[in-house]
């Protein structure tokens, strides 16, 4: 089969189009043909060679890569064979091999693609989808909430911005570019901005008062989190998710100041409040099979994988990155 591999840590450039062994199936697992495979922001961190949160540095060489959906082609001992011929995504999890044209993970990893889902729609939603939905579980949403959402065009922001506004929500999109900018709005936000326009929080300030949002959720930091955290009103909440422009720069006592609070709501803790990862993961796919969450998706082909992560670290994708096989 053909696959991506990463010999040495570092840029974009190590990740390799090579032709590997296939996999075999163990014992309770089985191997899917790959239609597509998800790119995470993590994938991009590990192949640099910084671990990513709980996540280890992988054994080299490697494949990349934990999100895939196709069909099962193959199943080993103890696996029932009405899974063979079914269409199914799974998240591999701590165990790489997504970018390839096959890959083998254990059976109660799978879940049946719904029938209104491509492949590539099911890849988005059982990972990035998911963690969508776990971060707003965290929030109270009612049709007072006025929601600031950073990275608003990207995998995780487009579906936020989706479920805010069929929440009732009013929502601010922030989002890089003209472009950009253009696709939040056309994905429901009220106002969509352009954060690289430095003058976009009088924007913001124009249209809706001077501190105007109840609840900022930012995947980014640095100085544009700095300027959107000044945006909520007193007593209003911050849930990030990571920070891919640096730490976020507000000092205990501004938040206890201004009564606002401020958790980073990834970890284990989504997982207990949202009954378990495969309930979210089941959760994220029927909305989207209901037509209710409609993820974005910028696809290249498996063997310009090093190409998707050069256009992710620069931000020039939109929506969620995904390998086509």
């Amino acid at each position: 089969m053909h696959a991506i591999r990463l010999h040495a840590f570092g840029p974009a450039d190590n990740l390799r189009y090579e032709t590997v062994p296939d996999p075999v199936p163990g014992p309770g697992q089985v191997r899917i043909a790959v239609a597509a495979a998800g790119v995470h922001v993590i994938d991009t961190t590990l192949r640099a060679g910084v671990q990513a949160g709980p996540l280890p540095l992988p054994d080299l060489p490697t494949i990349p890569g934990r999100e895939v959906a196709g069909t099962v082609d193959r199943i080993g001992p103890d696996v029932p064979e009405t899974w063979l011929g079914r269409a199914v995504v799974a998240h591999l999890g701590p165990n790489p091999g997504g970018y390839a044209e096959l890959a083998v993970t254990e059976v109660e990893r799978l879940q049946d693609i719904p029938a209104t889902l491509s492949p590539a729609q099911a890849v988005a939603m059982i990972g990035t989808g998911r963690t969508a939905l776990g971060i707003l579980q965290f929030a109270d949403i009612t049709p007072d909430t006025v929601a600031l959402v950073m990275a608003a065009a990207g995998g995780i922001g487009t579906l936020l911005v989706q479920h805010l506004r069929n929440a009732g929500a009013t929502v601010i999109g922030l989002a890089g570019g003209p472009d950009k900018t253009a696709t939040v709005a056309r994905n429901g936000a009220n106002l969509a901005v352009d954060y690289l326009d430095p003058t976009w929080p009088a924007r913001i300030r124009t249209a809706y008062g001077d501190r105007p949002a109840t609840l900022l959720l930012g995947g980014v930091g640095g100085e544009t989190a700095r300027a959107a955290m000044n945006l909520l009103a007193k007593g209003g909440e911050h849930l990030s998710y990571g920070w891919v422009g640096g730490p976020l720069d507000y000092t205990e006592a501004e938040l206890a100041d201004r009564a606002i609070t401020s958790r980073n709501v990834l970890g284990p803790h989504m997982l207990e409040r949202a009954g378990g990862q495969r309930n979210l993961e089941t959760r994220a796919l029927t909305e989207a099979a209901a037509g209710r969450l409609r993820p974005a998706l910028h696809t290249f082909p498996l063997h310009q994988t090093a190409l998707a992560h050069h256009a992710l670290e620069s931000r020039s994708t939109t929506g969620k990155v995904i390998l086509i096989p």
